[in-house]
């Protein structure tokens, strides 16, 4: 297994409680009225069916996701627990996971589309990493890579270059070191 199943595993471990606070209602204390007439205290924030239905898919991922692993490791399925509870016995269990590429494969993959829904949910931006040398056009320190996009380029507002190079040769090595 590379280092890309570990990033992503932190990633949607970092996200997921920040969208699970998206999902708790603002006790804001506003006043609303009763069905009937009469005040009453309580949240005026209306439900937000997205984040609830991916909150879900993700709850409902990882629980998938660990049983696949602790069986295919022939790990009794472990006792129930919190999404972030359940990444972190995920994350103990990488050394094993690497013993099967395909078992690595599916893991990088599942959590990758975990963390990115978590952050199309939260609003977050692209992720992108720094990249360590000179951008070939305008010389400056401002190479990141886009994982999502496949894509390696100059984010200097002056130069914007898009770096033409095999994505994969660079990302692999950085993700890597991240790790």
């Amino acid at each position: 297994m590379n280092a890309d199943g570990a990033v992503w595993l932190e990633s949607l471990a970092r996200r997921f409680p920040e969208l699970l606070a998206e999902l708790a209602p603002s006790t804001g204390g506003g006043l609303r009225e009763r069905h009937g007439g009469g005040p009453v205290r309580g949240t005026t924030a209306p439900i937000r069916l997205h984040i609830s239905d991916a909150v879900r898919d993700i709850t409902d991922g990882v629980v998938e996701l660990e049983e696949a692993v602790r069986e295919r490791l022939g790990l009794r399925p472990a006792p129930p627990a919190p999404v972030p509870a359940r990444l972190r016995r995920i994350a103990q269990l990488l050394d094993g996971v690497r013993q099967f590429p395909d078992l690595a494969e599916h893991l990088t993959d599942e959590t990758r589309r975990m963390a990115r829904r978590c952050a199309r949910e939260l609003g977050d931006p692209e992720q992108m990493i720094r990249l360590d040398g000179r951008c070939p056009a305008c010389d400056s320190v401002s190479l990141r890579i886009f994982p999502e996009r496949g894509a390696v380029l100059c984010v200097n507002p002056v130069c914007r270059h898009v770096v033409e190079t095999a994505v994969e040769t660079v990302i692999g090595p950085v993700l890597e070191g991240a790790s």
